[in-house]
């Protein structure tokens, strides 16, 4: 190594760094950068005459990063961190949460939980086999594991972040011991991210005189691909609009739309099963109502991301403005200063109430103050992408993505309000128009590999989405597993999907069993769940012959009910009592034989 034009005048130090091999010198550069990184000067730089020998460089221990991700987004801020320690030279493993064998949490050294929050207050899918593991009554003690939790969430919902919460309590509970205090991020997750990542890195870097190994010792990473596509959310492809059709009738309540994007020349593919993540824009006129409101004009010149742009520009392309949150609330009442939120912002339901039922629109004209036009930006959440179920299998449909949205409408104070993508969807966008859009893989709502094998689907409203791209995909491979349709609606004459469609699948023989459920068409409400349980004796019998289950819709009612008709099967048909009912669902799930794309 040539010292001509080393920057020290300290002979010892060159000697030492002439005398030093590969991996001590990238030991010190490692050391050195994380400092540098770290802009502190808080670490002394170690006496270089006791640099490492060969066999005892100093190394954190290995590491294990879990994702639990409902659109991705824990996911690739997983892939972020992981990439992160593994530049800092240690031993990393990230699996997402569905891939993850919980009894192995006895023998892991370092674990960093980054998970998603779903319904209400729940885990999502791919991270109920390890809750439901941690929380059972056996669940071993953990005192030998070191732990971090991030939680990813939406602000706007009243148990936000709960199950990071309840992983963070819970692994406290088994005696596992805290790396860092949990931190919780809303749907402007970015910075939080990076400041918590970068803390997680200085955290390892504190260890690195806490472990030696052997320079034998086998020092691999791995990590996970979010998106091996050019297109992301970062990137996103600009897609033309071939069709925007509405596929329920006039006399309909409700305004469903199928729309299929132009995906030539950008190489994306998608699997049955994926997501489509959709960049929108706010309407002109709910734009020009909150300018009024606010007595602003549009033109004043605000600061968004580093960049100069006009309020209206920013009100349109860059924040949310059809979701309000306890946290805006909050934040409105203290910069208007208005008594009566002043004193609704104490009450911590009150205010939630407030956040689900009351728009932010409304909100601004309801309770009226002056703000400038900085302050007005500064109060919105960044603008975040919608997803969507794929509707199509490109076996099928070649250079396309198809979309079945439910335009969200609804009476506020005599005033229409709608839905902020399902809106852009339906009425701001015409054939030819362009939407920004990118791929988000969801490995755990997938077909069986095993073509042969039976399928049960089971969807209420726009669920039935994902299992028009299945029913495509399964045509497309000539697949002679059997396949069953439960879905439900309100009307048949004027809610059922793709109706054409599912008759030709019937009369072809794809579709083996159909079993439709319109809660509105009798006196008797008749759900899915009410088909489910009198088909039961022959479900049990799919379930034998090595049936996989999927469920896609609501959440918090109709993914629920249909898991207790299914557990209601398990009682009557298999003779099981009610836990061996739920242990036999959670062994579904881990045999990927019980799948949920539930919202």
């Amino acid at each position: 190594m040539s010292i001509q034009h080393f920057p020290f005048n300290c002979d010892e130090l060159k000697k030492i760094i002439e005398k030093s091999s590969d991996k001590q010198l990238a030991w010190l550069s490692g050391y050195l950068w994380g400092l540098a990184e770290k802009g502190s000067n808080e670490q002394a730089l170690p006496d270089v005459t006791t640099v490492p020998s060969e066999t005892q460089v100093a190394q954190p221990k290995k590491v294990t990063i879990i994702s639990a991700s409902q659109t991705g987004n824990a996911r690739r801020v997983a892939n972020e961190l992981t990439q992160d320690i593994e530049r800092l030279g240690v031993e990393v493993t990230h699996l997402p949460a569905g891939q993850y064998k919980a009894k192995k949490l006895s023998q892991e050294e370092i674990l960093i939980l980054i998970t998603s929050t779903q319904g209400e207050g729940e885990p999502p899918e791919e991270a109920l086999p390890l809750y439901k593991y941690l929380f059972a009554a056996k669940a071993p003690k953990l005192a030998n594991l070191q732990f971090a939790v991030m939680g990813l969430g939406d602000s706007s919902y009243p148990k936000f972040c709960q199950a990071a919460k309840d992983f963070d309590q819970r692994l406290e509970q088994l005696d596992a011991q805290r790396l860092l205090l949990r931190v919780d991020a809303d749907t402007d997750f970015q910075t939080v991210s990076t400041n918590w990542r970068q803390a997680v890195i200085d955290k390892l870097s504190s260890l690195q005189q806490s472990v030696s190994i052997s320079p034998t010792e086998n020092n691999t990473s791995s990590s996970v691909v979010v998106n091996s596509s050019l297109y992301h959310r970062d990137n996103p492809f600009i897609a033309p609009v071939n069709v925007n059709q509405k596929i329920t009738s006039r006399d309909s309540d409700r305004d469903i739309r199928h729309i299929e994007l132009d995906l030539t020349g950008s190489d994306i593919n998608y699997q049955p099963g994926d997501a489509l993540g959709v960049w929108y824009q706010n309407s002109d006129e709910l734009v020009d109502e909150m300018l009024n409101i606010t007595q602003l004009t549009g033109d004043e010149l605000v600061e968004h991301n580093g960049q100069q742009i006009t309020l209206k520009t920013a009100l349109i392309e860059h924040v949310e403005l059809t979701q309000n949150t306890p946290v805006i609330i909050e934040k409105y009442a203290q910069a208007i200063q208005y008594p009566e939120l002043l004193t609704l912002i104490k009450d911590r339901e009150a205010l939630i109430e407030m956040s689900q039922t009351l728009p932010l629109v409304d909100m601004f004209n309801r309770y009226r103050g002056n703000l400038t036009a900085q302050t007005l930006v500064a109060l919105l959440r960044p603008l975040a992408p919608r997803f969507y179920s794929i509707a199509s299998a490109q076996d099928e449909v070649g250079d396309e993505v198809h979309l079945t949205v439910n335009v969200v409408r609804y009476q506020i104070e005599g005033k229409t309000r709608t839905g902020g993508a399902s809106n852009f969807l339906a009425n701001q966008i015409a054939d030819q128009d362009q939407v920004k859009i990118f791929v988000e893989h969801n490995d755990n709502f997938r077909l069986p590999n095993d073509t042969n094998t039976p399928i049960i689907m089971i969807a209420a409203g726009t669920g039935i989405a994902p299992f028009r791209a299945f029913l495509q995909q399964r045509s497309a491979q000539c697949a002679t597993g059997k396949n069953w349709l439960f879905f439900g609606n309100p009307h048949f004459i004027s809610d059922f999907l793709y109706q054409v469609e599912w008759q030709n699948y019937v009369k072809e023989g794809l579709l083996t069993n159909i079993d439709l459920a319109w809660s509105r068409d009798q006196v008797e409400k008749i759900y899915v769940q009410d088909k489910l349980i009198a088909q039961g004796s022959e479900i049990w019998q799919w379930l034998q012959q090595g049936a996989y289950i999927y469920v896609c819709g609501d959440a918090k009612r109709m993914a629920k009910a249909v898991d207790l008709a299914l557990q209601q099967i398990l009682r009557t048909q298999a003779q099981y009592n009610q836990e061996q009912a739920i242990n036999y669902l959670d062994e579904l799930r881990s045999e990927k034989r019980y799948q949920r794309d539930v919202y």
